[in-house]
C-alpha cells in the first residue's frame, strides 16, 4: 500500500510553479496586450532551456514582449540588430589591450545577456550567423584563447 500523502510535496511544488508562471503572464499582460499566445510560448522556451523563433510583420510587439519578459523575471536583455556590415566580434565580443596592465582583456558582447533578441538574422553575413548559431548550440563563446560559458537565464 502507498501512503496517500506521499505526493503532497510534489503537488505543492507544482502548485507554486503554476502560481509563479501565472504571475509572470499577468505581469507581462499589463504592458503587452493581445499577445498571450506568444508570451506563453516564450515562457515555454525559457523554462525548457530552448530557443524561440518569433516571426511576424512589424508592429506585433515582438521586441516589447521579449524585453518586458526579461524585466519581469529580472534578467539581462540585449537586442542585436543584424546588418550586412556586422562582424562576429560585434556579437561575441573582442579582446581589448589594457595599456595600464599591458595585457589583453575580454570585452564581452551582447551574446552574454540572458535573453537575446536577434533581429533580422537573415541580413547578417554567414560568419556572423555561424557565430550566433554556435553560441546557441554550444552555450559557450571563445574570445581570443579563452572560452566563456554563457549564463542560463
Amino acid at each position: 500500500m502507498t501512503n496517500a500523502g506521499e505526493g503532497a510535496p510534489a503537488r505543492a511544488a507544482a502548485s507554486a510553479d503554476t502560481r509563479m508562471v501565472q504571475a509572470i503572464l499577468a505581469q507581462v499582460a499589463r504592458r503587452v496586450v493581445g499577445q498571450d499566445y506568444m508570451v506563453e510560448r516564450l515562457l515555454i522556451g525559457l523554462l525548457t532551456g530552448g530557443h524561440v523563433l518569433l516571426e511576424g510583420v512589424p508592429g506585433l510587439a515582438k521586441t516589447l514582449t521579449v524585453k518586458t519578459l526579461a524585466e519581469t523575471i529580472d534578467t539581462s536583455f540585449q537586442r542585436i540588430q543584424f546588418t550586412p556590415d556586422l562582424l562576429p566580434a560585434d556579437v561575441l565580443g573582442t579582446q581589448i589591450f589594457d595599456q595600464q596592465t599591458g595585457e589583453f582583456r575580454a570585452k564581452k558582447g551582447p551574446i552574454f545577456a540572458n535573453i537575446i533578441l536577434a533581429d533580422e538574422i537573415n541580413r547578417a553575413p554567414a560568419k556572423v550567423q555561424a557565430a550566433l548559431l554556435e553560441a546557441m548550440q554550444e552555450k559557450q563563446v571563445t574570445i581570443g584563447s579563452t572560452t566563456y560559458v554563457l549564463d542560463e537565464p
